[in-house]
């Protein structure tokens, strides 16, 4: 892997991942082709000096409040979404892998037989040794969202940012696919995205990175090389900043 031909604008980052991001053309699971190329854009980020943790979702195998509008009760609902994630960590840990970079998953829902129960300090170290360091299993606890989840860890580990992958290249004053007169921020406030009801990231997510100042880089995950692009300051990304 090439060294970075730009410094890197953020050095520890959590990247927040969504489920259906590794579906690609699929309708649920995971689409070997965009995993794999997401592996290696953490994997090239990585290689450039990045200290990466990324928060995975788990909608492409279940969403815990679509199962509890079937009936499931929430709490149970978002356990079993929970699950999802930790499935989807332990994919994406061996795609890394393959890209010959070292990566370890780890779970805020125990269970050890498959993957090292999270702690702050075990996450820590792996980001220290370099390692991309998969975060799964929410919070650990019902009713709190992956983004919700993003924002924790990257207070609890001292993160620069968190980088949002999303569908589109950063935060429209609308939905771009439905409005061609959509506007794409460049940069904005955490009180303009919570106030304008900006439905990137969940409200909860906004005031937990705005009461710890944290920046959140809005980008999509479709285009190859983003996430180093942005780690260095480029490419096409909104900023959430303080």
């Amino acid at each position: 892997m090439n060294a970075s031909p730009q410094p890197l604008k953020w050095k520890r980052v959590i990247v927040k991942l969504s489920g259906e991001a590794l579906m690609g053309s699929l309708t649920h699971g995971l689409h070997q082709p965009t995993l794999e190329r997401i592996a290696k854009d953490l994997a090239v980020a990585a290689s450039h000096g990045a200290e990466i943790g990324v928060v995975v979702g788990g909608g492409n195998f279940f969403r815990g409040i679509q199962g509890a509008d079937k009936g499931i009760e929430r709490a149970r609902a978002d356990s079993i979404g929970m699950l999802a994630t930790v499935m989807n960590a332990l994919a994406l840990e061996q795609a890394i892998e393959m890209q010959g970079q070292s990566a370890r998953a780890l779970s805020a829902v125990a269970m050890p037989s498959l993957c090292q129960p999270f702690s702050r300090q075990a996450a820590l170290n792996h980001l220290a040794k370099g390692r991309v360091t998969i975060l799964a299993g929410g919070t650990g606890n019902p009713f709190f969202t992956t983004d919700t989840g993003a924002a924790l860890r990257a207070a609890e580990l001292s993160a620069d940012a968190v980088m949002k992958a999303t569908q589109v290249d950063g935060i429209y004053s609308a939905d771009p696919k439905k409005d061609p007169k959509a506007i794409r921020y460049q940069e904005i406030s955490h009180d303009q995205a919570i106030s304008q009801n900006l439905a990137i990231m969940d409200t909860a997510a906004f005031a937990l990175a705005r009461e710890n100042k944290i920046p959140i880089i809005v980008f999509s995950i479709h285009e190859a090389g983003a996430i180093s692009a942005a780690l260095q300051g480029q490419g096409r990304f909104t900023l959430v900043a303080p």
